[in-house]
């Protein structure tokens, strides 16, 4: 598959139709040992799923639902999560590459100490996910996703690309974003502008930086004070 372009940026992503490749469908994904390969994890729904030190090699997970879900050192390569529903799931210290989440709801979920190479969330709802310690090793796009309330505290953002995204409240602390390309979002109410330093946005984009950071300042007008 040929990779996919954003702005500047080409993602590859995973080519689950390539000759040759065979998907085996699996009925869980814990299953006793460390590396599940070439694998369907589809049409399932859980009250938890719990994977540690775990490798997902070359697989596609569709309909997945689980209320809740926790991944520690689970490592992903060459898989497409589609149509899926992970809750508030609670995803530490893994390495993700060539990875596409499309349809996706994680929403108020703690994604920490990922590193991320060939990574697209597209089409997600990731309202009041908290990304923290977040690195962007290579190309990562955020596609059409909703990022209302959520946070990135200590990330290296650099060279990502976030558009046409709902990004209502959401919090940028300090981290490292050079180059992340905001372009084509209403930043009108984004959080942490001044951790904003050198991202790429368009210049009509300027005055909805203005009206963040005024915003955020709760600066008080002079003609309110003359009101009667």
């Amino acid at each position: 598959m040929e990779p996919l372009t954003f702005g500047r940026v080409q993602i590859a992503v995973p080519d689950l139709n390539e000759p040759g490749l065979y998907l085996s469908r699996v009925r869980a994904l814990e299953v006793g040992r460390s590396t599940v390969q070439d694998f369907h994890y589809a049409d399932t729904e859980l009250r938890a799923l719990d994977l540690a030190d775990t490798q997902l090699i070359t697989g596609l997970i569709t309909n997945l639902s689980a209320a809740h879900v926790q991944f520690r050192a689970v490592n992903l390569h060459s898989v497409e999560v589609n149509t899926c529903d992970l809750g508030s799931i609670q995803w530490t210290d893994s390495k993700l590459t060539r990875v596409a989440f499309r349809n996706c709801k994680i929403m108020g979920a703690t994604l920490d100490g990922l590193n991320l190479d060939d990574v697209l969330f597209e089409k997600c709802k990731l309202d009041y996910t908290a990304f923290t310690r977040i690195r962007a090793t290579g190309p990562v796009v955020f596609s059409g996703c909703s990022l209302s309330e959520a946070s990135f505290t200590d990330c290296d953002l650099t060279d990502a690309v976030v558009r046409d995204c709902t990004l209502r409240d959401t919090e940028f602390n300090p981290g490292r974003y050079q180059r992340l390309d905001l372009r084509d979002n209403d930043l009108s109410s984004v959080r942490g502008v001044a951790s904003l330093s050198r991202v790429l946005i368009d210049r009509v984009q300027q005055i909805e930086l203005g009206q963040a950071l005024t915003a955020e300042l709760d600066v008080t007008y002079g003609d309110d004070l003359d009101s009667p």
